[in-house]
């Protein structure tokens, strides 16, 4: 039945019929690999729906941004090999020491899929946990920089809520904020003319569940945002987190020498050049180089993000 209900709602999304949507669905899905169910998942509902709109509706590209605190590995084994699924996850992966334990930065894709599958995996542990900033970062540096030039035509979001505020540490542990997540989700709806579908995963606070679910169907429905506290968008993000993002950022390199083999479609690689390269329209200047020739934003200019 879930996943029935996420692909009638990304079907209405893809028609016209409705601009946007979210499938408050149970159990959640992104686990689930091919042949095997884990972590509470036995069937994957955002890869199924991303499949049946590739072939059934023919939707050619399609972007699927996994906030939970899980790293989606079904739905990574799914589209490994696949230039038509953009996959971006945001994970705490703590060098493989947190469940399900994949999710590497190096873990890229392979054959024509290289360079579409893009792991964010939060190393550091809690010391300190990653919070509203550090996401807000990821956004902005990566994320946002290679949505845009893959240019996808539907946006399915697996809306785990696990990184919010209230999970204990082995549930999570972060520090994300229920309204971050609402601007996330508003960030996401620039792409793909704001066709974006969410798709409930995981989550264990009841009530931090019901706000990050609020605060994201008020950014799909266009309604005033609860603005982020001045103090977050002014603050640097921690080591760890610039330490996580800079290998990504290294990653960019391999993905570029995949594009010189005609592998990676045109537009993707410009935004992994953007990322590369650092440039200064989306990056600007702030903490120090950590050797990989960028450095990371620590003002929230408006522009920026």
């Amino acid at each position: 039945m879930a996943v029935g209900c996420v692909i009638e709602l990304a079907s209405k999304v893809a028609s016209g019929e409705l601009k946007n949507g979210f499938a408050v669905v149970r159990p959640p899905g992104h686990h689930a690999e091919e042949s095997t169910a884990m972590g509470f998942c036995f069937f994957n509902s955002v890869a199924i729906t991303a499949k049946y709109l590739r072939d059934q509706l023919n939707i050619s590209k399609i972007l699927i941004v996994d906030l939970d605190v899980h790293h989606g590995n079904g739905t990574q084994q799914a589209f490994y090999a696949d230039p038509s699924i953009l996959y971006i996850s945001l994970h705490r992966y703590d060098e493989g020491n947190f469940f399900p334990g994949s999710g590497a930065p190096n873990e890229v894709g392979t054959g024509l899929g290289e360079g579409y599958n893009i792991n964010i995996a939060w190393t550091g542990g809690l010391d300190p946990p990653m919070g509203d900033t550090e996401y807000l970062e990821a956004f902005r540096t990566i994320v946002k920089p290679v949505a845009k030039e893959f240019d996808p035509d539907m946006v399915l979001v697996s809306a785990g809520f696990d990184a919010l505020e209230g999970h204990a540490p082995p549930l999570g542990g972060y520090k994300v904020t229920a309204k971050c997540f609402g601007h996330l989700t508003k960030q996401l709806m620039t792409l793909a003319d704001g066709h974006v579908v969410l798709a409930l995963e995981g989550g264990h606070d009841l009530t931090a569940i019901c706000d990050a679910s609020e605060a994201c169907v008020n950014a799909l429905l266009g309604n005033e945002l609860e603005p982020l506290a001045e103090d977050i968008l002014q603050q640097t993000p921690n080591m760890n987190a610039v330490i996580s993002l800079q290998k990504i950022i290294e990653n960019s390199k391999q993905v570029l020498e995949v594009g010189k083999d005609g592998e990676c479609a045109e537009g993707l690689r410009s935004g992994w050049g953007a990322v590369a390269r650092g440039d200064r329209d989306r990056f600007c200047p702030g903490l120090p180089d950590g050797g990989c020739g960028t450095a990371l934003c620590s003002r929230r200019q408006q522009n920026c993000w």
